[in-house]
C-alpha cells in the first residue's frame, strides 16, 4: 500500500489531482493533503507519504524549497513538481532540489499516469496495474461510456461538484432542460432518483476518506456536502450499517 502527498494552495486543485487517476488502482490506499508548506511538512514526517506532488509556489513559499526539506528530513519521498509556468528556470530549480519529475498544470490524466507508472516500476520496485480505460462509476459500477451522453454529463457533474449543493434543478438549468424529464432519464439510465445517486456518491467518497485519512468524521461530513453532521451520520448508517467511527476502529 502506497501514501501520496498533495500539496497545493487551492483547494479546488488539490480536489481535482484526488480525481484525476483511480489513486486506489494504483496501490495509493491513503491520501493526504496540504495547503500550506507547514502542513506539508509535518504530514511527510507523520505518514512519511511515498509519492508528493507539489505546487511550485505554495502562499509566499517555492514548492522546491520544500521537496529539499524532505529530503534533508531523510524522507525516501519520490517528489514531483507540479506548476502552471512554463518558464524553463522552474524546472532547472525542481530538478536541483531533488525533484523526479516536472508537470505543467493544469495536468494531464496521461501526463501524470506515465509520470506514476515510472515511479511505481523504478523508485517503489512495485508492479503497474494500469488503469481501466474503460472507468467504472464507483455507485452504480458501469463504464461511464455506456449511459445515454446527458445521463454521462449528469454523473461527470457530481464527481466534480458532489461536496456542493447541486441539485436536479440546478443542473437541468444548466442543460436549459425540464427537471422532471432530466429526472426520468436519469432514473430510467440507473435505476435510482438522482437524489438517492448524490448521497450515495457522497458516502462512497467519505467512507474512502475515513478508511484512508485521519481527518475528523465532522470534518469530512462537511467535504462531501453533508451541513447537517446528524444527517450524515444517519445516512451513513442506514446504508453501510456501521456508524462512521465504528468503520474508522475496523479498519
Amino acid at each position: 500500500m502506497y501514501t501520496l502527498l498533495l500539496v497545493d494552495d487551492e483547494p479546488n486543485v488539490l480536489e481535482s489531482m484526488r480525481r484525476v487517476l483511480d489513486w486506489d488502482s494504483y496501490g495509493f490506499k491513503r491520501i493526504e493533503t496540504a495547503a500550506s508548506c507547514e502542513q506539508a511538512r509535518a504530514s511527510a514526517v507523520q505518514c512519511r507519504p511515498d509519492l508528493a506532488l507539489v505546487d511550485v509556489r505554495i502562499g509566499d513559499e517555492y514548492g522546491y524549497d520544500l521537496v529539499r526539506q524532505i529530503r534533508e528530513l531523510g524522507l525516501s519521498t519520490t517528489c514531483v513538481m507540479m506548476s502552471g509556468y512554463g518558464e524553463f528556470r522552474y524546472a532547472c530549480e525542481a530538478m536541483r532540489s531533488g525533484a523526479f519529475d516536472y508537470l505543467l498544470k493544469p495536468v494531464r490524466a496521461e501526463k501524470l499516469a506515465a509520470c506514476v507508472e515510472k515511479i511505481i516500476s523504478e523508485r517503489l520496485g512495485g508492479e503497474v496495474h494500469r488503469q481501466d480505460a474503460r472507468q467504472q462509476d464507483i455507485v452504480l459500477q458501469r463504464p461511464y461510456e455506456d449511459f445515454a451522453p446527458l445521463v454521462g454529463k449528469v454523473l461527470t457533474l457530481v464527481r466534480a461538484e458532489y461536496a456542493q449543493n447541486i441539485t436536479l434543478k440546478s443542473i437541468a438549468d444548466r442543460f436549459r432542460m425540464n427537471p422532471t424529464y432530466l429526472g426520468q432519464l436519469f432514473i430510467r439510465e440507473t435505476g435510482l432518483k438522482f437524489s438517492e445517486y448524490l448521497m450515495l456518491y457522497r458516502l462512497h467518497m467519505a467512507r474512502e476518506r475515513i478508511l484512508f485519512t485521519d481527518d475528523k468524521i465532522a470534518s469530512i461530513a462537511a467535504e462531501v456536502g453533508y451541513s447537517n453532521l446528524n444527517y450524515f451520520y444517519t445516512h451513513f448508517h442506514n446504508y453501510y450499517n456501521i456508524t462512521p467511527s465504528e468503520m474508522r476502529e475496523n479498519r
